[in-house]
């Protein structure tokens, strides 16, 4: 028996069963572990987790969750630094009584950003109520480029829920604009980016919003979470323009130019120092076009229309209310300035010379006085000239920018040489009585004819009448479905030839008239020599 064998059996052990030599150092090889038990410790670990956080956001006081969830983030960055800033732009300022124009102005940036992976989107009804307005969705991601740099927007909110309030009402939810981008963009943004997105975005609001016309009247007082105003507003929805206006051509063209100047000159009127405004006298007889050349303007400046009634001001202190709940990109309209009152006096009426009941005129104009001294005294201050000249161009006209204040007038003469003077008027527009071109547009607008056999006729007769571009209109429209344009035309030519016919018999009363005052000195003379 050899050493090894002894050694066996005196330890009592078989050499058989150590065949590899390592039976006290047996290896244990674990199986790996299937999808069904990684599955089962997942959501174990998932539950406990949600239960704790349960536990927590119930019993574990607000103020501690966010001492925690604070920490937890610093500690957080602090072993892995987030190379990422991010900036929150909310919808509601202050109190929420005040929507964020930062938050409309991004919103309406953001709107013109959509691609086509964007799949979380938004549709409302735009401002003009003809076709929907898409947007991003609460917590879609939208990448947006500028100088070579990329910025990612988000809409997210805060639910209401999860705020602190005391108040009996549940908190409605709080929606943001989170901004995120490379702090190594940091001096852009706060430069020159977010200038940018504002810039934009206002314009592209202005741009699509539909434009109002406004009247000083009680508004939205009593309105709750909105400011009062003293404009009420309707829709501007008037479809005049410079093509259809009845005027000169050359004339026509001299006041778009003007217009479109004026629009394009915030940095010319920023260094004359001058506050960027401009006044428009707009005068001539009844129906030449003044209303219609205010819609004109709005449409092509794509400007809001402020029609102040001055009537309805109490005094120069609510005038200066109004001006400053203006808004840029508009005009401010006063019609008919020469019947205002306690500034050119009220238009008095004219005795008819023909008229044998003298009393009854007299009786008439005393009960009108009284009717005017009554409703003195039921208003006990008015706006004066000294209040309507510093509206103009006082100290107060410079609160907003860019807009155009227009007089209208029947009667120029009637006005105070310093309401209309340049600074205050700067530009006087006649619209005096149809001319043959003016009639051209007309019958281009009412008739769809550039030429006809009849226009040299009407050319002769338009001349000396004076006829009103609303009057040469009203001829031209159609009476009926079948009516053909000839008719029309000659509709016009009877009504020029009695304005003709109307205009030699009151030349003839005239002459007559002007050979009785020459003929009276003389039988004045004749008396006195007899006496």
């Amino acid at each position: 028996m050899d050493f090894t064998s002894t050694r066996s059996k005196k330890n009592g052990t078989s050499n058989s069963n150590d065949s590899d030599g390592r039976d006290s150092r047996a290896v244990v090889r674990r199986r790996p572990p299937t999808i069904a038990e990684l599955l089962a410790s997942t959501s174990s670990t998932l539950a406990t987790i949600m239960f704790t956080w349960t536990i927590i956001r119930q019993y574990c006081p607000h103020d501690l969750r966010q001492y925690l969830h604070r920490y937890l983030n610093n500690f957080i960055d602090y072993i892995y630094p987030n190379p990422y800033v991010r900036i929150a732009i909310y919808e509601f300022v202050g109190e929420r009584l005040n929507r964020s124009k930062a938050f409309a102005a991004v919103e309406s940036y953001l709107s013109t950003k959509l691609s086509d992976d964007a799949k979380r989107l938004k549709a409302e009804v735009g401002d003009n109520k003809n076709n929907f307005s898409l947007n991003i969705d609460e917590y879609e991601k939208i990448t947006d480029e500028y100088e070579n740099a990329e910025f990612w927007w988000t809409l997210s909110k805060i639910s209401g829920s999860a705020k602190k309030s005391t108040s009996l009402y549940p908190e409605p939810d709080r929606r943001y604009y989170q901004l995120k981008f490379h702090k190594k963009h940091r001096n852009l943004v706060t430069e020159s980016y977010l200038k940018h997105v504002l810039k934009e975005g206002r314009e592209i609001k202005v741009n699509r919003r539909q434009r109002k016309l406004y009247t000083n009247g009680t508004g939205n007082r009593w309105t709750i979470h909105r400011q009062s105003t003293m404009w009420s507003e309707v829709y501007f929805e008037h479809p005049a323009n410079f093509d259809t206006i009845a005027m000169d051509p050359e004339k026509k063209q001299e006041i778009v130019e003007d217009l479109l100047t004026f629009r394009e000159s915030k940095d010319y009127y920023a260094r004359i120092g001058k506050a960027w405004k401009r006044g428009y006298l707009l005068y001539g007889p009844p129906g030449t076009g003044k209303s219609t050349m205010i819609a004109a303007m709005a449409n092509l400046l794509n400007y809001d229309v402020y029609d102040l009634e001055l009537t309805a001001v109490k005094d120069n202190t609510e005038l200066r209310k109004l001006l400053i709940e203006t808004t840029s990109k508009s005009i401010i309209v006063i019609e008919d300035i020469d019947c205002s009152l306690e500034l050119t006096g009220q238009r008095k009426i004219k005795k008819e010379e023909s008229s044998k009941d003298e009393e009854k005129v007299k009786e008439k104009e005393k009960l009108i006085k009284e009717h005017l001294k009554r409703e003195e005294e039921e208003v006990k201050s008015r706006v004066t000239l000294s209040g309507l000249l510093n509206f103009i161009d006082g100290i107060w006209s410079a609160c907003g920018g860019e807009r155009l204040i227009v007089f209208t007038t029947n009667h120029v003469e009637k006005l105070d040489p310093a309401l209309i003077r340049s600074g205050r008027m700067d530009k006087h527009i006649e619209l005096s009585y149809c001319t043959f071109q003016a009639f051209k547009v007309l019958s281009k607008n009412y008739l769809n004819i550039e030429t006809h056999e009849l226009f040299e006729e009407i050319q002769d007769l338009i001349k000396g009448a004076k006829i009103t571009p609303a009057d040469v209109a009203e001829n031209l429209m159609p009476k009926s479905r079948q009516e053909a344009a000839e008719n029309s035309l000659r509709r016009l030519i009877r009504s020029l030839e009695e304005l003709k016919r109307a205009a030699e018999i009151e030349s003839t009363k005239e002459e007559k008239r002007a050979e009785k005052s020459k003929e009276s000195p003389k039988s004045i003379a004749v008396l006195e020599s007899v006496d």
